[in-house]
């Protein structure tokens, strides 16, 4: 555990965060999951946490193979909000927590990202353009939720 100021864990000097940093070229692939969830009519609204369980653990078979046009592996980030926040991360998929708009914080992993390259999955047009606009490249819900 890293317990001191300057980042390291003590020991041989090197930050344990680093460990989990996927390659440069690893392809960020940020989930607007209300969107995705929402864009089928299968009752989510009665249980939007579990709703967001079931969507993270489709997303975690698609980390290591990847998506048609775009071969894995995917670093893979499921940005919940509202009541769909408590969903525990899982191996190939980070749950990014919203604290305030969905949005607004795939906007700024898409900033962070530092010109790695990203693919945002949302329906949703401003936000569309907005993460083309930091150079993010976009596609549809049925990319990672066909319908049934």
């Amino acid at each position: 555990m890293t317990d001191r100021q300057d980042g390291t864990d003590g020991q041989d000097g090197t930050d344990p965060r680093d460990a989990a940093a996927p390659p440069d070229g690893v392809t960020l692939l940020v989930v607007d999951g209300a969107n995705v969830v929402g864009s089928v009519p299968d009752g989510w609204w009665r249980d939007r946490r579990g709703a967001a369980e079931r969507l993270r653990d489709r997303l975690a078979g698609l980390a290591g193979p990847g998506l048609p046009g775009r071969p894995g592996p995917l670093e893979i980030v499921l940005v919940v909000e509202g009541a769909a926040r408590g969903v525990a991360s899982v191996p190939g998929v980070r749950v990014d927590e919203a604290p305030g708009s969905g949005d607004d914080r795939m906007v700024e992993l898409v900033a962070e990202a530092g010109g790695r390259p990203c693919l945002v999955v949302t329906a949703d047009r401003e936000l569309r353009r907005r993460v083309t606009g930091l150079g993010a490249e976009v596609t549809g819900p049925r990319t990672v939720r066909p319908r049934p």
